[in-house]
Order: structure tokens, then sequence, then C-alpha cells
């Protein structure tokens, strides 16, 4: 990633453009005791993930606790939903699923994009989501075009001569191209659509 000064010009898009969709399903996770699994035993809990450490691993220990292995000690995450494009190991942290969790339950899918683009994940990174989302939209090309309204480029038109102005045409899909391949935006599709982060963040 390069500093914004050599790059593409950046211009905040309207903010009804970058309205944040809530989540289709709210992040959960499967943790399952492994004393119970190696002995032939599916033993496990379903917990919110969107809690604080402190209240998954109480969540997790109750489990183990009430397990019908003597000895239940491990455990790891054996399924999840509610988490986008993001993949969690089976031995994730719980401070990565807790602050991924979370941030999902406030802004939306874009944040679980955000949180998939972080690799290997920093949960330090994820603080900066709302200074890098540039929202969700149909195509890089509809982003583009808005930002190009944005920096002038329509006003810049006008000045052309009259008589010529029905001959120039912006091109709106060599700039989107030029966005991702310069590297001044990352993106993320889904169904959602595209989510656009500035990537000189």
């Amino acid at each position: 990633m390069h500093d914004s000064e050599q790059g593409h010009p950046q211009a905040e898009t309207e903010p009804e453009q970058r309205a944040e969709r809530p989540p289709q399903a709210r992040p959960r996770i499967y943790v399952a005791s492994l004393s119970d699994y190696n002995a032939g035993r599916l033993y496990g809990v379903w917990l919110e993930a969107a809690q604080e450490v402190e209240e998954l691993q109480a969540g997790i220990t109750a489990m183990l606790e009430t397990s019908p292995e003597p000895v239940a000690e491990e455990w790891a995450i054996h399924d999840y939903e509610g988490f986008g494009r993001m993949h969690l190991s089976e031995y994730e942290s719980l401070e990565t699923v807790s602050a991924v969790a979370q941030g999902i339950v406030e802004h939306g899918p874009a944040f679980a994009a955000w949180a998939d683009l972080q690799y290997p994940l920093d949960v330090a990174a994820l603080a900066d989501f709302e200074a890098a989302f540039r929202g969700t939209w149909k195509s890089v090309e509809a982003y583009a075009e808005d930002l190009l309204e944005d920096l002038g480029a329509t006003a810049e038109l006008e000045r052309i001569p009259e008589w010529l102005q029905p001959y120039v045409r912006l091109d709106v899909a060599a700039y989107a191209r030029d966005l991702e391949l310069g590297g001044d935006i990352c993106t993320v599709r889904d169904e959602e659509g595209v989510h656009i982060f500035d990537a000189t963040i």
C-alpha cells in the first residue's frame, strides 16, 4: 500500500451511499469438548459470539464441567455462523472471536469483510474499520463514478467547449480498475455487494 498522495485522490461519498446494512445472522460459535470428541461423542454448546472474552470463557467452562467425561479440559471451535467470509480456525483465540463478532453486530457484514482482509489477523487493526470503510456498492464502477463526481470531474468536463463535449467521455471502468490495481482501495465481494475500503489506511 502506498501513500494516498502518490495514488488517486480521495473524497468522502454521500452518507446515504455509505449506510451499513444490518447483519444477516448474529455471530455464533459451536464449542466442543475434545475429550468427548476423542471418545466418539459429540458434546458441546452454541455460544453467542458477541460477548466479552470472560463471558465466552465462562460458557465454555460450564460446558466442560457438565461433560460426561471424567476429565474434560480441552475444547475447540467445531462450527460457526454469522461471520461472513471470514474463516475461524478450530483454535481461534477468544479475543479474536469476541472482537470480530462485536464488530459485525455493530456494523453488519462489511465488518466481517474488513476482518477477512486482515491476514494474519491483528485484532488492533480492526479498530480502523470506520476510517477505512468507503461503503457497500453494487460494483466498483458505481463507487468510482460517485467518487469522480465528488472530485469535480463533471465540473471539469463542463469547462470543455460545448461543441466538443458530446465527444468526451470519462472512462469510469478504467478508473475503477486503476483504483484497485493501484492499491488505492481494497474490495471484498459477497451477496451484499462490493465492500470497499481505503487501502492506504
